[in-house]
This record gives structure tokens, sequence and C-alpha cells, in this order.
């Protein structure tokens, strides 16, 4: 009798394989498989093993963290390498506003934790809230009311305060020492961020590790566990203090809807604030000044971020060495990061040792503040090897611009717009790939010219031009010399106008000027020229050495110049070079961008498979397109 192996799970594979078992066996033979009632037997033994063996593949799945699938047990398998995924993070806003209270002289006012303001997005308020009272001290005021009277009154400044997204909850625990007492907080998504912990009204601090945690520490850990809450560990008298039987543990902490907090910009006060003897007051009506909106919003860590980061995490070990090192725990210490670039001294042009260079693209913007370039530089102190000097270097935006030539056959499509917003759908889609928008990013020419061919039958063929771009931000009214590095290599004409410009103005000469070049004999390099268009189709030029051009490199420096104005908003020079390759890469510190408001799309009948005519004459003279760029002097 054969042994039949199941190594698959398809139904009509399994069915097939009871039927060969059971003809190898002498006592069916003659039996009909197929007519009989035996085949209500042979589909039921066939099912059961189906389930069965799809059961025990998902167990084997869910048992590697590589596979599993459902969130709980993705978490777990972290768990146990020591990672903790991030929850979500509150978008924070900085607001200041004065008090002034009326018939006291308290010499501090307290804004109390919890709600403090509403903040309205889209017709919709989101609750903005602190975990800690602030206290201010007061000082003398007085004003005069609608009968001539003097009032006495204090006044308090309020500057500068933090604000949170989120509703402000408050947990109370009862240690009773047994094993089995749980301290978990019932409430999904919560920013583990906010937690704040008292031990009869002595605060425990959240750590991450137990490097340098003794018997006397008073820290705590957290956990995440199922439905996306967490649970509270506290030491155990060896590693981290321990509460003892009766002590009372009071949990503060924010409930946020994560990024939906961001841009909020106009609040309304709906905080509580006490006098110094912990008294209600009724403050004057006063107006909530916001110095900064809220940002920095994000949602919990999603399952394929988990899977990436945890074993680069425990690979870490809690020290930045390589650069895999530095970008989880950047991950770690900035939540908002979505892609970072890390390159060591020696890869730099001149070469600086011992330093490391850093760029963050955020998640909102392109930009970190000032303040989180120093927070993130001096938490990442407690990491890096002594001796080595991080720097924090804002990202460089290398933009991806499409000159698009769609053929369609007419006898297909309804309009030809229809189609032409089809196209735009796909390159908006590609837009937001894992391709682009990172560092080390690539554009990938074959995949959009099978991407745009793929969207409608109807569509032929496609001409696609590609073009780069840096936008140079200047500064007005001053000598300045700028660089910018593409980090690809241009193709080059002999005849110049490989780099274009938008227009602006220089000290010492009137009208709108751009940028060009002139390339050397050698085609590797050239020079950067300030020319200005006029009137009769001339070029006048102002300046034929402004700079310099390295074409293989994809660098572009600009001399001493001073720019007194530029046609586009925000002091912007857009920059704009041809790739040698249709394929584009973001190098070191260039995060790649596929620009789609700048995608130009041309939709073109295609005569001859439409049906026009066969000689394609027509084709030749009406719908011929260059898969080459103009000569022309401006960038339009």
């Amino acid at each position: 009798m054969p042994f039949t192996k199941y190594t698959n799970l398809d139904f009509d594979q399994i069915k097939t394989s009871i039927k060969d078992y059971l003809r190898a066996n002498s006592d069916f033979t003659g039996i009909d498989f197929e007519g009989s009632n035996f085949s209500i037997l042979i589909d039921t033994l066939a099912y059961n093993t189906y389930i069965t063996a799809f059961n025990s593949n998902m167990v084997v799945n869910e048992s590697f963290l590589d596979s599993a699938t459902l969130r709980e047990n993705v978490v777990s398998l972290a768990r146990n390498i020591g990672y903790v995924p991030r929850s979500r993070n509150s978008s924070k806003s900085t607001i200041s506003f004065s008090v002034t209270a009326i018939g006291t002289n308290t010499q501090n006012l307290t804004l109390k934790k919890g709600l403090v303001c509403k903040g309205n997005i889209e017709n919709t308020d989101y609750m903005f809230s602190i975990v800690e009272d602030i206290t201010v001290n007061t000082e003398e005021a007085s004003f005069i009311d609608g009968q001539s009277n003097t009032i006495n009154a204090v006044r308090a400044d309020f500057n500068n305060i933090e604000v949170f997204q989120g509703s402000f909850l408050s947990k109370r625990f009862v240690y009773d020492g047994s094993l089995n007492q749980k301290f978990i907080l019932d409430n999904s998504f919560i920013d583990t961020a906010s937690i704040k912990v008292y031990v009869n009204n002595v605060e425990y601090k959240l750590v991450d590790n137990i490097v340098n945690v003794n018997n006397e520490s008073t820290v705590f850990l957290i956990q995440e566990i199922q439905d996306e809450k967490y649970e509270l560990l506290f030491g155990d008298g060896l590693i981290g203090k321990k509460p003892q039987n009766g002590d009372i543990i009071t949990v503060d902490y924010l409930i946020t809807d994560g990024e939906e907090g961001n841009g909020a910009s106009f609040f309304s006060f709906a905080g509580r604030i006490n006098d110094i003897n912990d008294n209600p007051i009724n403050p004057e009506p006063f107006n909530v000044i916001t110095i900064s909106p809220a940002q920095n919003g994000s949602d919990i860590e999603n399952i394929d971020s988990i899977r990436y980061f945890a074993p680069k995490i425990y690979s870490a070990q809690n020290r930045a060495v390589t650069g895999r090192d530095y970008e989880a725990i950047i991950k770690e210490i900035y939540p908002d990061t979505e892609s970072v670039s890390i390159v060591g001294g020696e890869e730099l042009d001149p070469p600086v040792f011992g330093t490391v260079q850093i760029s963050i693209k955020p998640t909102n913007g392109e930009l970190i503040s000032e303040f989180n370039k120093n927070r993130i530089l001096s938490q990442l102190k407690n990491y890096s090897v002594s001796g080595i000097k991080q720097s924090i270097i804002d990202l460089k935006v290398l933009y991806v611009e499409l000159d698009s030539f769609v053929y369609y056959d007419d006898s297909k499509i309804s309009t030809p717009q229809t189609l032409k917003t089809k196209i735009s759908n796909t390159l908006n889609s590609y837009a937001k790939s894992l391709d682009l928008n990172k560092f080390g990013g690539r554009f990938k020419y074959s995949k959009v010219l099978r991407a745009i061919d793929n969207t409608d039958t109807a569509i032929t063929s496609n001409i696609t031009r590609v073009k780069m771009r840096r936008n140079l931000n200047t500064l007005i009214n001053q000598f300045t010399q700028y660089e910018l590095c593409f980090g690809n290599q241009f193709h080059v004409n002999d005849t110049g106008f490989n780099i274009k410009s938008t227009g602006f103005t220089v000290a010492g000469e009137s009208g709108t000027v751009y940028l060009t070049d002139i390339p050397n004999p050698d085609k590797k390099t050239g020079l950067i020229s300030v020319v200005k268009n006029l009137s009769n189709g001339k070029i006048k030029v102002i300046s034929k050495s402004s700079g310099t051009i390295d074409y293989v490199k994809g660098e572009i420096n600009i001399g001493t110049i001073n720019i007194t104005s530029t046609e586009k908003p925000n002091n912007i020079i857009e920059v704009q070079a041809i790739p040698e390759s249709n394929d584009v890469i973001g190098l070191r510190d260039i995060f790649l961008k596929l620009d789609v408001s700048n995608i130009e799309i041309n939709m073109l009948k295609d005569v001859i498979s439409s049906g026009e005519e066969i000689s394609g004459t027509v084709f030749r003279r009406s719908s011929y397109t260059s898969s080459y760029s103009n000569g022309k002097l401006i960038r339009e």
C-alpha cells in the first residue's frame, strides 16, 4: 500500500491524492469514485485534510516574526528581542496666553493638568491637554471698570506652553504584591510618551532598557499587549525599586487621535486655573496665541515597520556604530522620522574623519526644527561611540519631473481627458511607491513607461522625457555663494543650455536674468553663466563665468552673487537639468521625490492604430514627438 504525502494546500490535489491511494488498495478495485456515494466521503476527507493543513500552516507562520500577520503575534515576537513598538504620537502645539484674575492677591497661578484648549481643523474640534501642572508667578495689575472704579487684580503670563492633542485620563492601582497582578491601561490609542506614573506621589520614570538600573531606581517599563493596549512593569527589588503592599500607583496619560490632530492652529481656552490655595479662579476673557501649529502627530507603528526595525534595534544593542544602528535608534528617538540618511565622514568629499552626517525626512514636511535637531543629537550621545561627532543637516530634495506624450486609439475611449485623468492617477500611485520618497530611492524609468501603457488598453505607446530639479534657496540682498548637488550625471549638449532656471534679478542689472551653462571641450565640466533673454530673441551674457559645473558628478557651484529677487515665491530659484540616465537615484543625503504637480501629460491620437492611415505619412507630419528635450534657455 503506497504512502501518500500531502505537500500542498490545494483541495483538488488533496482529493486526487486520496483517490490514488484508494485505487492502489486492491479492496477498492473497480469502484467508481466519481459516481458513487464514496465520492462524498472522499470530499469530506479532503476537506478535513485541507482545513487541518491550512491551520497548521497558519500556526507555524504566526510563530516567526517574518511571516506573522496578526499584530498581537508580531508584537509578542518583537517583545522577545526587547523591542517595544512605537505608540500613537500626539501632535504638539506651542501656545501662549495671559490671565488676569480679579479680587485675589495670590502669588502664583497654576494651569491644572488635563484639558487646556480646543483646536479646530476643518470644523472638527480636537482636545489639547497637558499631563503635568504648570505654575507661574503673578504680578500686580489693575484696570478701570465702566464706572471709573479702580479694580485690583493679578496677572500671570503662560508663555510657550506645549500642549498635546488628546484626552487626559488617570487610572489608580493598589499594589498587593501578588505575582499575577497586572497593571493594564484599558484604553487603546495611548501616547506612551505622555504616561506619568506616581507611586505614593513619587514619580517613576519610563525607561527602555535596564542599563544603569539598580534596586533603588524608581523606574518602570511598558509593553504592548492585545488590542493595542499597554501594561506597566515595575522592578523586583533587584532591577528597579519594588513597590510595597498597599502602595497607591497613579497613572496619568493621554489617548490621542494621532496624525489627525496635525494642523490645528486656532485654539480656544477650555482649561482650569487655580490659585496658590488650589482654589479655582474665573479669569477675565483672554485670547490664546498660537506660537506653532500642531504637528508631528503620528499613528501607531504598523506591522511592516515592526518587522523591519525590531531586528535592527536588537542588533544595535543600544549603541550607534553602523548606519543601520543610527537608522534604528533615530527612529526610536524621533518617531516622526520617515526616512534617514547616514553618511560617514570617510565617504564625504573631501573626507572628514571622526564625523557622522545625518539627514532626516520627517513624516510631515521636509525640514525638522532646530529644537528637534538638538534633542536628537543630545539623546544620540547616550548611544554613540566616544570621539565620534554627529551633525544633522537639512535634507536636499531632488525632484523628478516628466513630460509624457501618450498615444491612444480614439476608437476605444470616450474622451481624451478621461484617459488623461486615469494616467494622472497611475503616476500619482507610483509617486507614493517604495521606489521613491526615501534616501537611496530610485526612479525606475521602465516601470513608469510600463505603468502608463498598462493604464488602459486604448494606450498604444508613450514617449516620456525625464527632468531633474533642485530648488535653490537664495538669500536676498546678500553676497553669497551657492552649491547644488543633484547626485546624478547630467546629459550634455555641445551648444549648452543643459541647465535651465526660473528668473531672478541681481544687483546692478535691470530686468530678469537666468542661469545657463557653457560646456568645456571635455564635456565633463563647464561654466555657469548669468544671461538675459532680450526682446529680439537674442541672449545677452551678463556674467560668462559665475560658477562651475561638473557634469559627471552632477554638481553646480555658483560664485559670489547678490540676488535681489526671484520670480518664484519664498526666494526660490528652480534649477533644472536632464539626467544622463533616465533611472534617477537619491545619493547620500538627497531625498528623491516624483513631483506630480509638474508632470505634463500630452494626449496624441495614434492615427495608425485608429485606422485613419496605413502609410504613416500623416503620423510623421502631425504626431511626431522627439525623445529629447528642447534647447530653450528658460525653464518652463
